[in-house]
């Protein structure tokens, strides 16, 4: 395993350059049902505030990760291709071998105290999911949290995870006396596409829990509804069935990203369609014939289409003391209309957030 070759500048290979070494790897498995099948490498990082790369489509600059490689095991993860750095697969070791940094909370507090830090927004979630299973083995991100409220350090978490639920108490905190942004990951909420394309994860309507309970504690959770799946989950009544669930559990805002497929990630989607969906790997392979992202007009439509569906339940920007208009489930919109039978036509002048955060 490569564990050198991680370095802060990817055209350094001297062993001193490295975010750690051999030597400070222990290697464990643990013989319990949640963990079966898992290997841990513990690693004492040598770094752990990271440089986004200056040609990356984020829009953020720095990016705090606990872990490497992810139990959530979705099919179409982007960071599968990170695990080949180590020499690891893609495929089924992303999913099982799991790169812990258990000093990623001391490491922090230290960054965080340095001259050189200004005090910058730091994302987390953003590679692989820092509320994943092994997180509530490890528990890492209570000590990472603290230390960002510590320094009134500005943060983001995006997550699949229910379980950050249990440091509810720590993001209060937080936002007392800095910027803080939540956004849970829901694609779709069809529970037979959920089985198998994001097997290791909680329910998408566990998800939407955790976005009403931050809700009902005062912070606000946006949804970034993502992957949308090409030919799977992009029927506009799958659309309008996932928007209109985020809705009812008081999302603050929704952002639609269609499916992108890069190197690593691409090859274990398209096995996994060739099983479960073998009539649309040419459809696949003609969308994505240009490159890992789907079309500019395909993924307009679905921007747009997830921004009237927004708009018709009332996602949007909102302000203290207002209400929201979120309708609980009822009756089938009128024909033509977006509305169900009696209710209130919905507001038109105010425009529909959609942000990544």
């Amino acid at each position: 395993m490569r564990w050198e070759n991680l370095t802060v500048d990817p055209d350094r290979s001297r062993a001193d350059a490295a975010l750690f070494g051999a030597d400070a790897v222990v290697t464990r498995t643990v013989d319990t049902p949640e963990f079966r099948g898992i290997t841990f490498h513990e690693i004492r990082a040598r770094s752990i505030i990271n440089r986004v790369p200056g040609a990356s489509r984020m829009p953020f600059e720095w990016t705090v990760n606990p872990y490497r490689g992810c139990s959530h095991a979705c099919v179409y993860c982007f960071a599968r291709k990170t695990h080949s750095y180590l020499d690891l697969d893609t495929g089924i070791g992303f999913d099982t071998q799991i790169v812990v940094k258990v000093n990623a909370p001391e490491l922090l507090r230290r960054q965080l105290a340095s001259r050189r830090w200004r005090g910058e927004h730091i994302a987390m979630g953003t590679n692989v999911d820092c509320y994943q299973r092994a997180e509530g083995r490890y528990r890492l991100m209570p000590g990472i949290l603290t230390a960002l409220r510590d320094h009134a350090n500005p943060f983001s978490i995006l997550t699949k995870g229910t379980l950050i639920l249990r440091d509810l108490d720590l993001l209060r905190q937080a936002a007392e006396v800095t910027e803080v942004g939540v956004s849970v990951s829901v694609g779709f909420t069809d529970p037979e596409l959920w089985r198998t394309v994001e097997p290791g994860t909680p329910a998408p309507h566990r998800r939407l829990d955790v976005v009403r309970v931050l809700g009902e504690h005062g912070i606000g959770c946006g949804v970034l509804m993502a992957p949308v799946i090409p030919f799977l989950s992009d029927h506009p009544a799958q659309l309008r069935a996932t928007v209109r669930a985020i809705a009812e559990a008081g999302a603050t805002s929704v952002t639609p990203l269609a499916l992108h497929l890069r190197p690593g990630a691409r090859e274990w989607f398209t096995a996994w369609l060739g099983e479960h969906h073998p009539h649309l790997v040419r459809r696949y392979e003609r969308l994505y014939a240009d490159g890992a992202y789907a079309p500019k007009w395909y993924q307009r439509r679905i921007t747009r289409q997830v921004h009237e569906l927004a708009q018709e339940y009332g996602i949007g920007p909102t302000r203290a003391g207002m209400p929201r208009r979120v309708r609980p489930s009822g009756p089938a919109p009128e024909p033509g209309t977006g509305r169900t039978p009696g209710s209130t036509p919905p507001s038109t002048t105010e425009p529909t957030q959609l942000t990544l955060i």
